[in-house]
């Protein structure tokens, strides 16, 4: 009987271990979603903002033949 006690106490330890484990990695990968997310909208954003300005600026400043050596 006593074997039997110690274990249900182990496979009850291990459930939870094991929920305790699953809730840390739910976590991480819902952390790493929303950072994927704003990086994502942070991208957008700046793509929105280049495309109504600047956004070929830097091609007007080069030279348009190579230089003699």
């Amino acid at each position: 009987m006593y074997e039997y006690e110690l274990q249900q106490a182990r496979s009850a330890e291990l459930r939870r271990r094991a929920a305790g484990e699953r809730q840390a990695r739910e976590a991480v990968r819902s952390r790493r979603a929303a950072r994927r997310a704003e990086a994502e909208r942070a991208a957008a954003e700046r793509s929105d903002a280049g495309a109504r300005g600047d956004s070929h600026t830097g091609l007007l400043h080069r030279l348009r033949f190579a230089r003699p050596a």
